[in-house]
């Protein structure tokens, strides 16, 4: 993947005009994993969303540009390679900043930093800089994340595939 975007949908996911909104999910610009984004993309549809996955190593700007395009629901940001807690302030500043999504949820998870779990005040420094939650993967659990999808209201406007240029 690159850091165009790619739409998710199955036969077996319901279909647009049942969607309960759109999530984007990516990962940082230093991250070049994919499986958790594949794997990301699969739960969520399976939560009732359409996602749109941005791919792996996503700029910054490539982020706030999808973001203002479509409007989403949800941005959803994830880390494998340990650089999360670090580029993951960076990206939320960017978001949060002229024409990003000031009300949109956007959280972060995964593995957030190199050493492991993640302090409280490292936690507690993403979620001050703009996070609406945080999903260290050595401290919470899937469970937790997929509570936090389910309890988004459903969007309010019809859900349609949009594509952006990045």
């Amino acid at each position: 993947m690159s850091a165009g975007l790619m739409h998710g949908g199955t036969d077996t996911v319901a279909s647009a005009d049942t969607r309960r909104g759109t999530v984007i999910v990516t990962t940082v610009a230093s991250d070049s994993h994919t499986w958790n984004l594949v794997f990301l993309q699969l739960l969520i549809e399976e939560l009732g969303y359409e996602v749109i996955n941005l791919g792996p190593c996503t700029p910054d700007q490539v982020i706030v540009d999808a973001c203002r395009e479509t409007g989403p629901d949800l941005v959803v940001i994830s880390s494998v390679n340990g650089h999360g807690h670090q580029d993951g302030l960076r990206v939320i500043k960017a978001l949060r900043a002229g024409g990003g999504p000031a009300s949109t949820p956007v959280v972060i998870g995964g593995k957030l930093g190199v050493a492991g779990q993640q302090s409280e005040a490292a936690i507690g420094a993403l979620l001050s800089a703009g996070f609406d939650a945080v999903f260290d993967d050595a401290s919470t659990t899937l469970t937790e994340f997929t509570r936090f999808v389910g309890a988004l209201p459903v969007a309010g406007r019809a859900v349609a595939r949009t594509e952006v240029v990045a």
